[in-house]
């Protein structure tokens, strides 16, 4: 297939706003970082549309501020495309479940798979209440932190955790974990497997708490990973028997819907 990019003329009804928001992309991958003044006079714009383009980004995970308030790039930056051709299958499968556990509980709930020692959320289902956590769909995450990524982190074979967290490529990828940060997280993963959920406890976002079961494929492996999220506000919300309940059943019938359509990692 020919992927030689034949266009190079600005479009004719070119999106300012989308203009700029992908020129702060390549400013912040190009350069590792900028601040907001810098960026609002390099793309000639006042700092009030510079810090509102800029937020959108961070919210995406797109960028991030370091300790000095500088943009640097996010995780999402440098995300490869999914190697898994079942994603949208997924997502089309799970959704009308995702929505009958959010309305039930009237809670945000999302869907996210693993990528090496990352997770990537596939889709959001906002709660309806007006304090809420909103969409996080494309999010990129540390799998250790997120409460999706240790319901999968927990089912994997020790050996492979050892190779993701221990071995040479790990130190190549800048996941290697020495030996107390590896006790810390087989602990947490212990916990987890006990319970049979995680929990992220403002771990990967500050005033937000989640819940999280891993889905399976036909075979019986992980292959995915929903997860319950609430503002901190409402923490005992996911310790609720009911929500445990729901969410259970929710877990239940997404690994038959899952295992019916005969997917696999």
């Amino acid at each position: 297939m020919n992927m030689q990019k034949q266009v190079y003329e600005r479009p004719r009804y070119a999106l300012n706003s989308v203009d700029h928001a992908l020129r702060i992309i390549q400013i912040l991958r190009d350069t590792g970082g900028a601040r907001l003044s810098d960026i609002a006079r390099e793309l000639d714009i006042s700092p009030s549309t510079a810090h509102r383009l800029l937020a959108m980004l961070v919210y995406r995970d797109f960028a991030v501020q370091d300790d000095s308030r500088a943009y640097v790039p996010g995780p999402s930056m440098g995300a490869a495309p999914s190697p898994y051709p079942w994603t949208r299958q997924l997502k089309r499968l799970l959704s009308p479940h995702l929505d009958l556990l959010a309305g039930r509980l009237d809670e945000t709930v999302s869907l996210m798979f693993r990528t090496g020692a990352r997770v990537r959320v596939l889709m959001t289902v906002e709660g309806g209440q007006l304090v809420r956590v909103g969409d996080r769909t494309g999010l990129v995450q540390d799998a250790r932190l997120a409460a999706g990524g240790k319901a999968m982190l927990a089912e994997l074979d020790p050996a492979f955790l050892g190779r993701l967290f221990r071995s040479r490529s790990a130190q190549f990828a800048g996941t290697y974990l020495d030996d107390a940060a590896f006790a810390r997280l087989t602990g947490t993963l212990d916990e987890t497997r006990q319970r049979r959920y995680a929990l992220n406890r403002e771990e990967t976002e500050r005033g937000v708490h989640g819940l999280a079961m891993a889905l399976h494929d036909a075979a019986g492996g992980v292959l995915a990973a929903f997860a319950v999220l609430v503002p901190v506000s409402r923490a005992e919300v996911l310790t609720d028997p009911t929500t445990l309940a729901l969410a259970a059943e929710a877990r239940t019938d997404m690994d038959l819907e899952i295992g019916a359509a005969g997917l696999e990692a």
